[in-house]
């Protein structure tokens, strides 16, 4: 690789739901573009981040955690939208949790094209009670696959991830800068403001709901430094709205601030927030319904 020459390329980040994908592409983007909770399915599309240095450009494109349990037409296409990435990147990240390699990694690994230089990124490393297993476990993972590196990380406490870069600026392309050296992300406000508050929803309500809801922004405006967002809550079933807007509307009001409050330290201005709840039965199984909401 030379000295002089500028190297920019598409990292595509896989792995099962719940892996740490979006947590890793926060920490080595240096800013929350990708939204996180402990439920699967948070992260539904296609995250593109950006990493500028003086000699590389990283676009990072975070994925939906692949899964076969749910059949809908919400995880069709988000299982779509990981093997159409595969096929149109330089290089892949496949993230597993340190000590752990079993069926649904398989499973990625038979979508894994030829030709690509694959990275195993062996995440929450801090969390392996014996660490004396970590080379056993090297040993076996390099068994099922011709992996190009193995990385040990912790992307949670930024453990690792310069050693991860370095590995993987081995195989960008020479080639310009796609984006400029300032820019983070693909995605405009208006999408991250939905994400930002689907994210409170996730992290705040029970086990089952998060899954039949999304976010729909009906109304983006700026005026000066002023952002004024109008934000609809879709649930699938009418007893889900009450369990949204709580008591009094108390819970949607906490949601809503705390998802306001992340809008104006990531937009770098003040935010005026409306939120409501809006029934639409079935739209997690209507294509045209999911393309409304932004899903492709």
């Amino acid at each position: 690789m030379s000295e002089t020459a500028f190297h920019t390329g598409f990292i595509a980040v896989i792995g099962r739901p719940n892996v740490g994908k979006s947590t890793l592409t926060n920490h080595l983007v240096g800013a929350k573009i990708s939204i996180t909770s402990k439920k699967a399915q948070t992260t539904r599309h296609r995250i593109t981040g950006v990493f500028s240095d003086v000699q590389s450009q990283f676009i990072f494109v975070d994925t939906p955690g692949f899964q076969n349990k749910h059949k809908n037409a919400l995880n069709r296409l988000m299982n779509r939208s990981v093997t159409q990435t595969l096929a149109d990147v330089d290089v892949i990240y496949l993230v597993i949790e340190a000590g752990r390699f079993g069926g649904g990694e398989r499973e990625l690994v038979k979508l894994l094209p030829e030709g690509v230089p694959v990275i195993l990124v062996m995440n929450k490393i801090d969390r392996l009670a014996d660490k004396g297993q970590l080379l056993p476990f090297l040993a076996q993972v390099n068994q099922e696959y011709a992996f190009a590196e193995l990385i040990p990380i912790s992307a949670e406490r930024s453990l690792g991830l310069r050693e991860l870069l370095a590995a993987t600026r081995k195989y960008l392309p020479e080639a310009p800068a796609v984006f400029d050296p300032d820019d983070i992300t693909d995605r405009s406000e208006r999408f991250l403001a939905a994400e930002i508050l689907r994210e409170k929803l996730f992290r705040s309500l029970g086990e089952e709901l998060p899954y039949g809801m999304a976010v729909e922004i009906e109304k983006f405006e700026q005026e000066g430094e002023l952002r004024r967002i109008h934000a609809a809550v879709i649930v699938d079933k009418e007893a889900h709205k009450a369990m949204v807007i709580g008591k009094g509307g108390d819970k949607l009001k906490r949601m809503s601030t705390d998802a306001r409050k992340d809008m104006e330290r990531l937009f770098g201005g003040k935010i005026w927030l409306e939120t409501w709840v809006k029934v639409k039965s079935g739209w997690a199984d209507d294509e045209r319904a999911l393309k409304t909401l932004g899903y492709e």
